[in-house]
């Protein structure tokens, strides 16, 4: 029995396992190993139903339009600012994403990120492995307290909530920002972003990306913060002003980043590399064995569901 075949445009975030579950269950038409993409997609396009993706390597509206027997696009990850949503509703082509499975381990890198800057752990771990606290030729700066803290939350979605629930166990208040105010919770809303980063001790960054969030956290947020602040972002690298926030670290106008995203990624700006009051990650928030099988498994789930019912099962 012939397997059912696919388009899978980029290899699903470097992940062996992902790749070669994929490549076991379908006739995969590997896009991104071909050395011509556009006659590739010619050649093979009318057999092409069902393109897979993921959230780092996306769908241009390009690749879409070359596919005109195209009906469903299966994304690995939750973000889809990546992948043209326009263009593939323009032709009723389903598109699905892979939420809520990735929620606690992006909130717990979160809170790691929080906790490591203010408290100096890259520094100090830098620090013993330096021999400066053996040999005493160095000494550590104190760090910021976090318990007790005002904990500001850009976006309130199902990570937002996860992150804002942790801030209760370090008895923190919690205020949040949102395109609108939610009447599900608690937590006391800012409408202006401004204020909420003046409220704030440590500001999260958890909204979705794309056009309408690029550079939302600008100068002025971070100046608002001020130099006893610390910005924390999980969301988009795109969603911070990284020239700018550069220059306010650089000045001293904030007290610290942490940042697991970035906006030319896997590019990070050289000056925040030298900062010791920044903490940098590779975009690993969701790396983690048990997330990585569980967005694998919903994304095939959204395969096999189209296959059979013609209907994905988490839409975007």
């Amino acid at each position: 029995m012939s397997k059912p075949r696919i388009l899978q445009i980029g290899s699903l975030s470097g992940s062996p396992v992902a790749n070669a579950a994929v490549e076991e269950r379908y006739d995969v038409l590997a896009l991104w190993k071909s050395p011509d993409q556009a006659a590739f997609l010619r050649e093979q396009a009318q057999d092409i139903e069902i393109a897979v993706t993921s959230a780092v390597t996306g769908i241009s509206a390009e690749i879409i339009n070359a596919l005109p027997n195209l009906k469903a696009i299966c994304s690995w990850g939750v973000g889809y600012d990546t992948l043209d949503i326009a263009a593939a509703h323009a032709r009723n082509i389903q598109v699905s994403n892979t939420p809520e499975v990735l929620d606690d381990c992006v909130a717990d890198i979160a809170w790691g990120l929080l906790l490591a800057c203010p408290r100096q752990i890259a520094l100090g771990d830098r620090f013993v492995r330096a021999n400066h606290w053996e040999n005493k030729t160095a000494s550590l700066p104190l760090g910021m307290r976090v318990s007790g803290k005002k904990l500001g939350i850009v976006g309130l979605g199902n990570i937002g909530l996860a992150i804002a629930k942790r801030g209760l166990g370090f008895d923190m208040q919690v205020a949040y920002h949102n395109r609108r105010k939610r009447d599900d919770v608690t937590y006391d809303y800012f409408d202006s972003l401004i204020e909420l980063a003046k409220w704030s001790d440590f500001l999260m960054i958890a909204t979705v990306g794309g056009a309408s969030t690029r550079h939302l956290i600008n100068e002025e947020v971070m100046r608002a913060l001020g130099p006893q602040s610390v910005l924390v972002n999980i969301a988009r690298g795109s969603v911070i002003d990284e020239q700018a926030l550069v220059k306010v670290l650089a000045e001293g106008a904030l007290g610290g980043a942490a940042l697991d995203v970035f906006d030319k990624e896997p590019k990070v700006p050289d000056a925040l590399k030298t900062m010791d009051n920044v903490v940098l990650l590779p975009h690993i928030a969701s790396a983690t064995v048990e997330t990585r099988k569980a967005m694998l498994d919903l994304m095939l789930e959204n395969i096999d569901a189209f296959l059979k019912t013609g209907q994905v099962v988490t839409p975007v």
